[in-house]
């Protein structure tokens, strides 16, 4: 089985920041009172099944369903990964017809998965292959106008998206990174990513600017503290949070957008994750990745609580600010100031808001950090 991706710059004790708050803090900095939670939808959703009702368009049988399904699928997902062994080439669920599909590099593979209860599709790269992809990319310097590229595991290619009426040089960026154009599918965005920043995830918290909490956490001393975006502060930033102050102990961006902060006085852990407008709280009871097209919600101060689907992991975002690798790619619609918070599919933590484009009237696209490499590479220890 695949692991996760681990983040490529943590763990080193230095700080890759770059240019989001170095440059232009002023950016990505809240002024003015803080709202407690957004201003209520005529369409507020109580329960991650209500929310996916509203935000994906099911009924509540169909929501229902969904989340059942989607919680077999994860132990299906193991075993049917476990069972392809090396030709294992990554998992879709499909949330319409609630079916795990498991790709293999060899057909040999096709019997040992299917028996695991998911189905079975033969393809030639499979996730390992596009990543190798995916870093041929990475090494080559993006033209003007190529906003990202990631792996998409259903059609076994890299989507490369460029900026419409850009002009990119596609041709010359696949000639630098010696990668072959059969491999990846080009296609055409009206929208740029840039990083969400003005945010609150279960808490808000403050640092000159205001971001959120993504998931409280301890370090490898046992100190109380939070995962949050990279973007948010730079190592040694002092933070405020309610009466209760802490410190950036860890921070990475660009590269990667993750960062985990330390309490130094008055903090007190939860594992909870606000649903804001929607009411109460979800609960957070591990990390475990969902599959690639599971349902997965996230919370912010500008939009409240919101779903969508996980589309692709492992992308590259070229931000204004910096490119961030290893992102996962949602539908989740997401708007400036929801940066940093949480996102959760179930009771399992899956990262925290990095950036996007679009919002929540007409859509758009989010992304996240991952939680998991922040823990592993950090030894830190989620509340559960």
């Amino acid at each position: 089985m695949r692991p996760s991706p681990v983040v490529s710059a943590i763990g080193t004790g230095a700080l890759a920041f770059g240019l989001a708050l170095a440059a232009a803090p002023g950016a990505l900095a809240a002024s003015g009172p803080l709202p407690q939670s957004p201003s209520p939808d005529s369409d507020v959703a109580t329960t991650m099944a209500e929310a996916l009702e509203r935000d994906l368009n099911l009924t509540s049988t169909e929501a229902q369903d969904l989340l059942t399904a989607q919680e077999a699928a994860f132990e299906v997902d193991e075993a049917a990964a476990q069972a392809a062994g090396d030709a294992y080439g990554g998992s879709v669920f499909d949330t319409e017809t609630l079916d795990l599909t498991v790709m293999v590099t060899d057909a040999a593979a096709v019997q040992a998965v299917e028996a695991t209860g998911a189905k079975a599709d033969v393809v030639s790269y499979g996730i390992d292959g596009l990543d190798t992809i995916i870093d041929d990319l990475n090494e080559a310097d993006a033209p003007e106008g190529v906003v990202g590229w990631y792996p998409d595991i259903d059609s076994d290619t890299v989507i490369l998206e460029v900026l419409e009426g850009s002009g990119a040089d596609v041709d010359a960026l696949l000639a630098e990174a010696g990668v072959d154009a059969s491999a990846v599918k080009v296609e055409s965005t009206t929208e740029q990513p840039e990083l969400y920043a003005d945010i609150i995830g279960g808490l808000a918290y403050y640092m000159g600017g205001r971001c959120s909490v993504g998931f409280a956490a301890t370090n490898a001393s046992g100190q109380p503290g939070f995962v949050t975006a990279g973007h948010c502060g730079r190592v040694g930033t002092q933070v405020t949070i309610g009466n209760g102050r802490g410190v950036f102990e860890r921070s990475v961006f660009p590269g990667n957008d993750a960062a985990f902060v330390r309490g130094t006085s008055n903090f007190t852990l939860t594992n909870l994750v606000s649903r804001y407008n929607s009411g109460g709280y979800a609960t957070v009871s591990g990390s475990s990745v969902a599959p690639i097209g599971s349902s997965v919600c996230r919370s912010g101060s500008t939009t409240g609580w919101r779903c969508g689907t996980i589309q692709a992991r492992g992308q590259t975002v070229t931000y204004p600010q910096g490119t961030i690798y290893n992102m996962t790619r949602t539908s989740a619609c997401a708007e400036p100031g929801d940066s940093g918070g949480s996102f959760i599919s179930g009771t399992q933590a899956q990262g925290v808001t990095s950036g996007g484009s679009g919002n929540c009237s007409w859509g758009g696209t989010t992304f996240y950090q991952e939680v998991n490499p922040m823990l592993n590479s950090w030894n830190l220890r989620l509340r559960t």
